[in-house]
């Protein structure tokens, strides 16, 4: 006889960076009462980093390899790009996956109409998910042990522990990957974060830190970096840096964009092109701490001649003119292609 289910689907929405079990808890939890599980992997498609060091295939195949062939049937992983600075585009993402692993399974005429619930854990930041969607019912699952990904993280790249918090298949593939470049390179930069941070410990509040970020477009093309140091050494990036402290947001911007590109475009033209300025300000939105960015677009008329020269100078290798329609978001440091996206939205 075939089991009766409280829900057709429960969807289970997270980062899993990396998969815990208090991730395994609520996704057992979700088995016990849906048919089907739709796993949405958050923060898809980011370059690597301290926050995001394993790919949408790492972390499924985490969850996948965590149950048993009969339970693996009945799980929908999917991938859940990021929108860090529209959040009405990430819900309907949300709906949209949801929708489109839903209707794989048409319902017969005349049935019931499908049941959908949201899934997560109490008292965490999923937490927050469970009000976004009232069109379905949540469904709380209680904490297990008070784990985060955060400080496990920390504690496998600094400390080389492999912790008793993950399944034993997700353990078994931790202790493969500390044999890799990309562990070593991310332990580097953990190590880099510790010293950098350190500077900072004795300051009497959280250091918060203003950047400056140039969008610089003509004729399809925006004008990127290569990054020659840590963070996020060989990533493309939006050419920028910190403001100093005696200037003016413009002229920073100015400044870090000719330092950076050599751009063969006099400075007048430059400022007389900017047409457009925001503030990009996720909390997370950078590794090295709190880090607000003052971004600005630069749109510069065709030219018969070409796109003007630029040459890599201070903290960039080199310096290109990209096609927007070959952007990746895979390649980009930190939250740029979401800059991009907003500033050309």
């Amino acid at each position: 006889m075939k089991k009766h289910y409280a829900f057709d689907y429960l969807v289970f929405i997270g980062r899993f960076q990396p998969f815990h079990l208090g991730h395994h808890k609520v996704v057992t939890c979700a088995l016990e009462k849906a048919e089907q599980v739709i796993i949405l992997v958050g923060s898809c498609f980011q370059p690597q980093s301290l926050r995001n060091p394993w790919s949408f295939a790492e972390r499924a195949e985490f969850i996948q390899q965590s149950f048993n062939k009969e339970d693996q049937q009945r799980l929908l992983i999917q991938a859940l790009p990021d929108d860090m600075y529209n959040d009405e585009n990430w819900l309907s993402r949300v709906q949209d996956a949801v929708s489109g692993v839903s209707s794989q399974f048409p319902q017969k005429l005349g049935s019931r109409e499908l049941t959908i619930g949201l899934i997560g854990r109490a008292k965490d930041h999923s937490s927050y998910y469970l009000s976004r969607f009232p069109q379905w019912k949540s469904v709380n699952v209680d904490s297990f042990k008070d784990l985060s990904s955060t400080p496990l993280r920390e504690q496998y790249f600094l400390e080389g522990e492999v912790a008793e918090a993950f399944p034993p298949a997700v353990q078994r593939y931790l202790e493969d990957f500390k044999l890799s470049k990309s562990y070593q390179k991310i332990t580097s930069e953990w190590q880099f974060i510790q010293r950098y941070k350190s500077a900072w410990d004795k300051a009497p509040y959280v250091p918060m830190f203003i950047t400056v970020d140039a969008v610089v477009i003509q004729s399809g093309h925006i004008l990127l970096v290569e990054r020659k140091a840590k963070l996020g050494q060989g990533q493309l990036a939006l050419p920028g840096g910190f403001l100093d402290a005696n200037e003016k947001l413009s002229d920073a911007v100015i400044r870090e964009l000719r330092e950076e590109t050599r751009i063969k475009v006099p400075v007048p033209v430059l400022v007389g092109s900017i047409t457009k300025t925001t503030v990009f300000d996720d909390p997370h939105r950078s590794d090295r701490g709190r880090t607000v960015t003052h971004a600005f677009l630069i749109k510069l008329k065709p030219d018969a001649k070409g796109l003007p020269k630029v040459k890599g100078g201070d903290d960039a290798k080199h310096a290109y003119w990209v096609p927007l329609g070959d952007l990746q978001s895979e390649q980009l440091f930190e939250d740029h292609f979401h800059i991009i996206n907003a500033m050309l939205d």
